[in-house]
């Protein structure tokens, strides 16, 4: 249909519209206009536009992760939020707060700290906005203690497919009956529907912090056994000395009086140094900090107490330098370089099973010939792994798949790949097997039968 049509449809709703351009690409799909909603009224107004024209529309706020998750299967309307970004609403007395979708994480705290408190997450990736964290599901280090945004959230309010006002929890006007719309819509990939704003429980902002940091120069050092591809090629299999610290260590820390808040790993590349960090808030946190530094040096004899973060405390990894020679599946296989996109993997693993955080990338890695970098969460055993932007792409879906075998045994583990560049990605199963999936096509229907929202983007095509 003409571009004309639609501009005037949205412009006579009241909506700001523009056309599309090269920074407006959705993991690689460019729409054709942008839209620029205020309020969820006028979110409202564009996805009635989109229901009598038959387009499909992809949400966006910082534009932060457009790159994450599947490609697109059509995208005719990038929904901007960038212009929801009302100061929020605290209620300080309450504990709570509500902003729109298109609030910064880092504007939101500083709202908060204003009053003394704060939404207890660490968001990993700078600019993210309130729908963006929604929508990805991202957390950081404090997830152990605090729990994710999907357990601080207490309502929310989301615009359907057909323009539908949908609201849940605090301060309801309109339920839709018999689901719980933020845990529904959180790490939904917006094809379900639009975040418009969101009320969290707050947390008071801690008198105090300390970090207790140790650094392991050779995680490992020995080998045992082999095991052997279906392509005939035999490696080594790896045991890690830190790992079985780590197994005695971690459940020690987590299960203390000394209530830790989160317990960190970095190993920055899978042939190098490690870092392990915990933090302690709140109140005596030096002390207490001083005594988990106690019993971590029985397991990694360099433990020290700091007041400030180690510099990559609550970021993603980043990628090593993909230097050394070519590892097993060697040079001229016939795919040419990579082509430079963000190559980041999700894992997440059980406590029984921790020792998987480290053979399992590096392993992988090894077998794939790639160098990896790895960090996340030691206590709730969910790690980012990535991989140097220009990796060819079949060493990527080499590294992946060594990793599943490794991390997914008896369906206990889990590998998504969050970010890949777009050859790499058509070689992937970017999600992994997903028992679940049935159930998850089932609400797909009931919110979106014509998959006009997203459509492709989540998993199993969703």
């Amino acid at each position: 249909m003409a571009a004309r049509d639609v501009g005037d449809a949205l412009e006579a709703a009241g909506v700001a519209v523009r056309a599309a351009g090269d920074g407006d690409e959705v993991a690689g799909v460019r729409p054709r206009w942008v839209a620029l909603p205020e309020s969820a009224e006028e979110i409202a107004a564009v996805m009635r536009v989109c229901a009598a024209h038959d387009l499909a529309a992809v949400a966006t706020g910082g534009g932060t992760k457009l790159h994450w998750g599947a490609p697109p299967d059509r995208c005719d309307v990038l929904v901007d939020l960038c212009c929801m970004n009302r100061p929020p609403e605290h209620a300080a007395g309450d504990l709570v707060v509500r902003a729109q979708a298109g609030v910064t994480v880092e504007a939101l705290a500083r709202a908060l700290a204003e009053g003394g408190q704060e939404l207890a997450l660490d968001v990993p990736v700078p600019g993210t906005t309130v729908g963006g964290l929604l929508a990805t599901g991202i957390a950081g280090p404090r997830r152990f203690r605090h729990g994710t945004a999907r357990d601080l959230l207490i309502g929310v309010t989301v615009v359907l497919a057909d323009g539908t006002i949908a609201k849940s929890g605090g301060k309801v006007v309109k339920n839709v009956a018999g689901y719980d719309l933020g845990k529904l819509f959180t790490g939904s990939y917006g094809t379900l529907g639009i975040i418009a704003d969101a009320t969290f429980r707050l947390h008071p902002l801690p008198a105090a912090r300390a970090w207790v940091t140790a650094t392991v120069e050779r995680p490992v050092t020995e080998t045992y056994g082999t095991w052997t591809n279906e392509d005939g090629l035999t490696f080594e299999t790896l045991t890690t000395d830190l790992a079985g610290s780590l197994a005695t260590m971690v459940p020690a820390v987590t299960e203390s009086p000394l209530e830790p808040s989160a317990v960190e790993m970095d190993w920055p590349d899978a042939e190098g140094p490690c870092t392990v960090a915990v933090l302690v808030e709140g109140a005596a946190a030096a002390e207490r900090a001083k005594a988990l530094c106690a019993l971590i040096g029985g397991a990694l004899s360099d433990a020290q107490v700091t007041e400030e973060p180690p510099p990559w405390w609550g970021r993603l990894p980043e990628p090593p330098a993909p230097d050394g020679p070519p590892g097993p599946l060697g040079a001229g296989d016939g795919d040419g370089d990579g082509d430079g996109g963000e190559i980041l993997l999700e894992v997440r693993n059980i406590p029984s099973r921790l020792a998987g955080s480290f053979v399992g990338p590096l392993t992988a890695a090894r077998e794939a010939g790639v160098r990896a970098a790895v960090r996340g969460s030691l206590a709730s055993h969910v790690f980012h792994v990535a991989l140097p932007p220009d990796t060819e792409p079949r060493r990527v879906a080499a590294f992946t798949g060594g990793l599943r075998a490794h991390m997914e045994t008896d369906g206990d583990g889990r590998v998504v790949v969050l970010a890949a560049p777009q050859e790499a990605a058509r070689r992937l199963d970017r999600w992994g097997h997903v028992g679940a999936l049935p159930l998850m096509r089932r609400v797909k229907e009931r919110f979106d039968p014509d998959r006009r929202l997203s459509p492709g983007r989540f998993l199993g095509g969703i």
